[in-house]
């Protein structure tokens, strides 16, 4: 299953994207020992700066008309773009949805891209590291860099690859 369709999100898709980051910041809480705020919500920084600050996009992912995930880019007005976040719902992961989403996602942005992932997250392991394989062959690297303001956690692990000019999937 590959149907998915990426489109940037406007102001009228924002009550869908923050259902989706609070099922995708309950799932990092699992890594990130980080709770809810008192009314049951997660801190949205990154979801309020993809919606409103320069050099930062909001993508929505969808199958049908059914919402399956979101993408948050940075870094568009810099050298490096950055897969700030990405979530796909757990109906349809390992259905190739999330890999043909972060390709059609690169392919808007060609150019070097990189992604921060935590190592004990294995599902993302293996996918970030197939991700980068398939949109930049054997031409990617991995390095571990400490969570900014967060000397308890672990380091993350920071994948970068270039993506290449290609038509959108």
């Amino acid at each position: 299953m590959t149907d998915v369709s990426v489109r940037h999100a406007d102001p009228a898709d924002r009550p869908t994207l923050e259902r989706l980051w609070s099922l995708f910041r309950h799932d990092m809480s699992a890594f990130s020992g980080v709770l809810p705020d008192p009314d049951g919500t997660f801190r949205s920084d990154r979801l309020h700066a993809a919606f409103t600050q320069a050099g930062w996009a909001p993508y929505l992912l969808t199958s049908g008309e059914f919402p399956v995930g979101l993408a948050l880019v940075r870094g568009l007005t810099g050298p490096t773009r950055v897969l700030s976040s990405f979530f796909v719902v757990r109906g349809v992961r390992r259905t190739g949805i999330g890999l043909c989403a972060v390709r059609q996602v690169a392919a808007r942005y060609p150019g070097p891209w990189e992604v921060a992932f935590q190592e004990g997250n294995i599902a993302a392991v293996g996918f970030w590291r197939r991700v980068a394989t398939e949109v930049a062959g054997e031409a990617w690297t991995e390095e571990r860099r400490p969570v900014p303001g967060r000397p308890d956690l672990p380091p993350d692990t920071w994948i970068s690859f270039t993506a290449p000019a290609e038509a959108q999937d």
